[in-house]
């Protein structure tokens, strides 16, 4: 028995080399085919390579400043527990998860969008939309390689529709003089808008408690601006929901402060009136109503310091709401692009390798794969 399987084993194994030693001759039999793919797509890769849109990148890593020392403390012994407590939301506290959503909310981006940055072939600044818009922008080759391959079923019923009205989109958001207003964009601003997924990322480490900011763009000083105006817009949005009770609170004090300072003001210049007509007068009815406004002032001035205190308190509230980002690596200018021209045209070259030698192989099995299938219809006659 155990002879049987040896014998049966031994010719399978032998017919797998075989097979693979047959592999490596056609190959090498088909080399000629493999060269010319391999040159064909060396040629495509690098044409890619040379007309292909550099792109920079720029990373910022902050660690916002989160509640008190006490929940700090509770945070980290939870953790040590296995609970993830650092990143939650107490409170009147934004966490941190949730910072995401505000660099991919519409407003956010429309913010961006419209920032003046500076651009290698602009003399001063202008906005990225603007910008895509003007004619510094020009397609490339491989753009309308894309448009005209692969876009070319748009283009066509594009041309069939006609020159259209572009469309309006509303969304929600803004504040107005009679209240909250919708944001309308244009189409062209709707499309880009889309666009700044791939533009600008935020992500989140719950573990270590940081957030990295990460912004693509097409020049250096411009990629690093659009970076620094990205981390601006999510300080001040955090900072916005931060403090915008407390703010609340102190305008309301505010506005009652003022109304009993100047209530005071006059109770203090009655008071005065009333003593200098009383200083040559010893009437009890003269002394009576300089007492009772004296009585009025005594009560409007600790009202008045009271409300003072309150003043102060409601001040040093917002700083202390005041949300801190620490950054711990800070935007800097990038020296090298994202995207080597040297490793897409390795790819494509690697692509025409690969191409060449499945050509190769497909032709020198695909007669035993014919007669393979051919076999059961004989077998059947």
């Amino acid at each position: 028995m155990d002879e049987n399987r040896i014998n049966t084993a031994a010719p399978e194994e032998e017919e797998e080399s075989i097979d693979i030693m047959a592999m490596l001759r056609g190959l090498w039999d088909g080399r000629k085919t493999i060269i010319i793919c391999t040159a064909i797509f060396l040629v495509l890769g690098l044409l890619a390579a040379l007309t292909m849109k550099r792109t920079y990148s720029v990373t910022s890593v902050m660690v916002p400043q989160l509640g008190s020392s006490k929940n700090s403390s509770l945070s980290s012994l939870a953790s040590l527990a296995g609970f993830d407590m650092g990143m939650a939301n107490t409170g009147a506290e934004l966490s941190p998860l949730i910072y995401p959503q505000i660099v991919s909310s519409v407003p956010f981006r429309l913010a961006l969008m419209h920032t003046p940055l500076h651009y290698e072939k602009c003399d001063t600044a202008i906005s990225m939309f603007d910008y895509v818009q003007s004619d510094y922008n020009k397609p490339t080759v491989v753009d309308y390689v894309k448009r005209y391959t692969i876009g070319l079923p748009g283009v066509i019923i594009g041309a069939l529709r006609g020159k259209q009205e572009e469309p309006t989109y509303t969304v929600g958001g803004g504040e107005g003089p009679s209240g909250p207003r919708p944001v309308v964009m244009s189409a062209k601003e709707y499309r880009m808008q889309q666009a700044f997924g791939q533009i600008v990322s935020l992500n989140v480490d719950k573990k270590e408690g940081y957030v990295t900011l990460v912004v693509n763009g097409s020049e250096p000083v411009q990629t690093a601006e659009l970076a620094l105006k990205a981390q601006q817009l999510l300080q001040d949005e955090v900072t916005r929901f931060r403090v915008e009770k407390s703010e609340s609170e102190l305008a309301y004090i505010q506005a009652r402060y003022d109304e009993i300072k100047a209530e005071n003001e006059r109770y203090q210049v009655m008071l005065a009136s009333a003593r200098d007509r009383s200083q040559n007068v010893a009437t009890t009815a003269a002394r009576v109503g300089t007492d009772r406004i004296q009585s009025k002032y005594n009560v409007s001035n600790a009202v008045f310091m009271e409300m003072a205190k309150q003043l102060e308190q409601a001040k040093m509230q917002v700083k202390k709401d005041t949300p801190a980002f620490t950054i711990i690596q800070p935007v800097t200018v990038p020296m090298k692009p994202a995207n080597s021209r040297a490793k897409t045209l390795i790819v494509w070259t690697f692509l025409g390798i690969v191409l060449g030698c499945g050509i190769v192989i497909a032709k020198g099995y695909w007669p035993k794969l014919k007669e393979k299938m051919k076999a059961p219809e004989k077998e059947e006659k």
